[in-house]
C-alpha cells in the first residue's frame, strides 16, 4: 500500500523540516511514500509563520528544488532567494533513491499546470475544485506542457484528492450531512459543492467516478466525512463494484 500526503505546504512548514519528516516516513514505510506539494490558498497559514502570502509561488518553486537536493537527487547544493542547502547533509536519506516522487497540487489553472509539468512527478487535482469536464480540459492542457518539458503524457500520473463523500439513499440524511459536516469545513459556495461532491446516492457517486475515468483520471483519494468505516464498506459494496 502506498502512503500519500495530500498537499503539503512546504513553504509554510519549511523545506528542511519537511524533508526530514518525510525522509523518516519513507524509511519507516520501506520506501512507500508519495508526496504532494503546493502553495495552499489561505493567507492565514502564511501569516501564522511570518511568511508573505504573495511569495507562495516563488517559495514553492525553490522548496521543491530544496527537497530534491536534501534527498540526494541533485549532488550540487542549492542556493536561492529564500532557501539554501549549503552546509546541510540530511541523514538518513529516504529509502527511495533521490527521495519520494513529488506530485504538484493544482486546481487546473494554466499557471498551475505549467508548474506541474516543470516541477512535478505527477499531478494532484482537487475534487471540489473541478468537474469531469474541467478535468479533461486541464489534462489536455497539461499534456501539451509535459511534452514541452520532455515528459511522456502517456505515463505521467494523476489523481484526485479531497473527494469528500457520504453514501445514503435518504435525501434528508444527505442534506443533514452536507450542512453539518461539509459546508462548515470548505470555504466554497453551497451550490458548487452540492454539484461536485458525492453526498447522496451510491448510483450518483458511481456515475461521477465513471465520468472522471472517461476524462482521464487515474486515481481517487477518498474522504468519508462521517461514519468512516461503514462508509468505506458501502463504497466497496455499492460504488466500487460498478467498476
Amino acid at each position: 500500500m502506498t502512503l500519500a500526503t495530500t498537499v503539503t505546504l512546504v513553504a509554510v512548514r519549511g523545506p528542511v523540516p519537511v524533508a526530514k519528516a518525510l525522509a523518516t516516513i519513507d524509511r519507516l514505510s520501506g520506501g512507500r511514500l508519495l508526496v504532494a506539494a503546493g502553495p495552499g490558498s489561505s493567507p492565514g497559514d502564511y501569516h501564522s509563520v511570518g511568511v508573505e502570502f504573495s511569495q507562495r509561488w516563488a517559495r514553492l518553486d525553490e522548496a521543491i528544488r530544496t527537497l530534491r537536493v536534501l534527498w540526494g537527487q541533485d549532488p550540487q547544493p542549492f542556493s536561492g532567494r529564500f532557501y539554501s542547502t549549503d552546509g546541510i547533509d540530511l541523514l538518513p536519506r529516504p529509502v527511495q533513491a533521490g527521495g519520494p516522487p513529488i506530485w504538484i497540487g493544482s486546481w487546473g489553472s494554466r499557471a498551475g499546470l505549467r508548474r506541474v509539468a516543470r516541477l512535478g512527478d505527477g499531478w494532484l487535482a482537487s475534487a471540489y475544485n473541478t468537474t469531469p469536464t474541467l478535468f479533461a480540459e486541464a489534462l489536455t492542457c497539461l499534456n501539451g506542457y509535459l511534452a514541452g518539458h520532455g515528459k511522456n503524457p502517456e505515463t505521467f500520473p494523476n489523481a484526485l484528492a479531497t473527494m469528500w463523500f457520504y453514501i445514503t439513499e435518504n435525501p434528508s440524511e444527505a442534506d443533514h450531512i452536507f450542512r453539518r459536516r461539509v459546508l462548515p469545513a470548505i470555504n466554497r459556495p453551497e451550490n458548487l459543492l452540492r454539484e461536485r461532491l458525492p453526498i447522496g446516492s451510491a448510483g450518483a457517486f458511481a456515475d461521477l467516478l465513471a465520468a472522471f475515468k472517461a476524462a482521464g483520471l487515474q486515481r481517487v483519494l477518498l474522504w468519508p466525512v462521517a461514519d468512516e468505516a461503514r462508509q468505506l464498506e458501502l463504497f466497496c459494496e455499492k460504488v466500487a463494484s460498478a467498476f
